[in-house]
């Protein structure tokens, strides 16, 4: 009987026992799933913080590629500035060196009064004064005006791409004749006739052009005659050459 009785005792003690064990199993399992659920979040709210750093870079990124591209653009536009400023320059220094050489080689001719040389509007005019050229309303050359033209059409000559406009210029004093109704016709022909016989001694028709200008731009007032007889004048101006103008094959028709 008693050992039957301590039998059931330790029965009831492995019972206990085993109950015990699987209920700290459980309790650690329990722990361990609360772990990994734990672990599980944080990963994903790790996940989630990349995400949004991606985002972030990526948007960063495609700034940075903009502000790239555009320092790029402002690279290329501030090269060609330069370029184009550094050629406009070689241009003036060109043109300055042109106007150098033509004063020495024109010298002789302005120390003898046979001519003047100025400054206007940025271009080079050689001046001839009417009374060496012309009787007064006439636009028939004199001997002696063509003896200076051809004295002076070697030295045009010999700058061999610049352009020249020979340029008619009268007092406001009217003219009304036959052959010239106006101021006009006189300076138109006086501007002819200087050009022609500029093309008759050397110098290319494609490389000279006339112009008549009547009274519309005096050097000097026209209330004195000595004001008058200085805007009596023909005009060589030397132009700017084609290739140093502004490029405006770009510009749309309006």
């Amino acid at each position: 009987m008693r050992l039957r009785t301590s039998w059931i005792a330790l029965l009831v003690l492995a019972l206990a026992s085993t109950t015990g064990c699987k209920k700290d199993e459980l309790r650690a399992k329990d722990a361990r799933i609360a772990e990994f659920v734990a672990q599980g979040e944080n990963f994903e709210q790790t996940l989630e913080q990349c995400r949004k750093d991606r985002a972030n870079l990526d948007k960063l990124v495609d700034g940075l590629t903009a502000d790239a591209a555009q320092s790029k653009d402002r690279l290329e536009a501030t090269q060609k500035a330069l370029a184009e400023a550094a050629e406009r320059e070689a241009q003036a220094e060109r043109r300055v060196q042109t106007y150098r050489s033509m004063l020495q080689q024109l010298a002789s001719m302005i120390d003898a009064g046979k001519l003047s040389v100025r400054i206007v509007r940025n271009r080079m005019v050689v001046e001839l004064p009417e009374n060496v050229l012309f009787d007064s309303g006439s636009a028939r050359l004199k001997k002696d005006g063509e003896a200076v033209l051809i004295e002076l059409a070697p030295v045009l000559v010999g700058f061999e791409q610049q352009l020249f406009q020979v340029g008619g210029h009268t007092d406001d004093v009217p003219i009304r004749t036959k052959r010239f109704p106006s101021n006009w016709e006189l300076s138109a022909e006086r501007a002819l006739n200087v050009t022609k016989l500029l093309i008759t001694h050397g110098m290319s028709a494609q490389r000279v052009s006339a112009a008549a200008y009547a009274d519309t731009q005096p050097v000097a007032p026209n209330e004195t005659k000595e004001g008058r007889a200085q805007n009596r004048r023909i005009e060589i101006a030397l132009l700017p050459n084609l290739d140093e103008l502004p490029d405006l094959s770009t510009l749309k028709d309006m």
